[in-house]
């Protein structure tokens, strides 16, 4: 638990910014916490929403990507168009090699499919543990999480704490539906990920992907064996 001035400030800046569009959040805390803040991005078309906004207010904020070694080629392309596009530099996290052949040798190289637990703890080596070493330097952290891409996010406010990272989170899409992200993808032609035109709502890591059907939940094709509750790799713990 944070303490009682961190869970003040968090209450304060949400009562601030409830009115506030989400260009508007983004450059309140790259002004009011310059050097203390970065963005992690996945480069799912939330987080490409959010690359924009901070590309066109301070190219110099810090931006980050976490490389878990089993991405889709899509998501590397991306990476590339993005970074020239906006004339960015996005640092690229890797897990811990040692971590990583550890596991694939005492649980396989697709331990994911054998249990919740076993693909909660390739989750931790490939994306939360990566995510911990980002974060070292910053008590901020921004996301593209929004409420309505799962029932284990509908509480998620535009500014919370992150128990996991013992970091203040800022959530500027939070209150955003599927069709504003598009929309305004649409009408400032940002680059995205071309699965999304191949049924590919939200996208992980390749074995843990794929496509949905019309109509079905956004994060439907995420981890899809495991229970809806479950799906979560850990970087939003909620």
């Amino acid at each position: 638990m944070p303490d009682p001035a961190t869970l003040k400030l968090i209450e304060d800046l949400n009562e601030d910014l409830k009115n506030a569009t989400s260009r508007e959040v983004i450059r309140f805390f790259l002004e009011h916490y310059k050097g203390r803040i970065a963005f992690a991005s996945s480069l799912g078309a939330e987080d490409q929403v959010i690359t924009e906004m901070i590309a066109d207010i301070d190219k110099q904020a810090r931006i980050f990507m976490l490389d878990t070694g089993r991405l889709f080629q899509e998501t590397y392309d991306l990476l590339d168009i993005t970074t020239k596009r906006y004339k960015i530099n996005i640092k690229v996290y890797y897990p811990d090699t040692s971590s990583v052949e550890e596991m694939v040798s005492v649980k396989g190289i697709n331990l994911f499919f054998n249990s919740v637990e076993d693909r909660k703890l390739c989750c931790s080596i490939r994306k939360v543990m990566p995510l911990i070493r980002a974060l070292e330097n910053v008590d901020f952290w921004i996301s593209g999480l929004r409420k309505n891409q799962s029932v284990t996010r509908k509480d998620a406010a535009v500014v919370e704490w992150d128990e996991v990272n013992n970091k203040i989170k800022v959530n500027p899409l939070v209150n955003w539906t599927e069709s504003n992200v598009w929309d305004y993808i649409k009408t400032k032609n940002i680059p995205y990920n071309r699965l999304h035109d191949k049924a590919y709502p939200s996208i992980g890591c390749q074995p843990c992907t794929r496509a949905v059907k019309p109509g079905d939940d956004v994060r439907s094709g995420r981890w899809w064996w495991e229970e809806p509750t479950l799906k979560e790799c850990g970087l939003h713990k909620r």
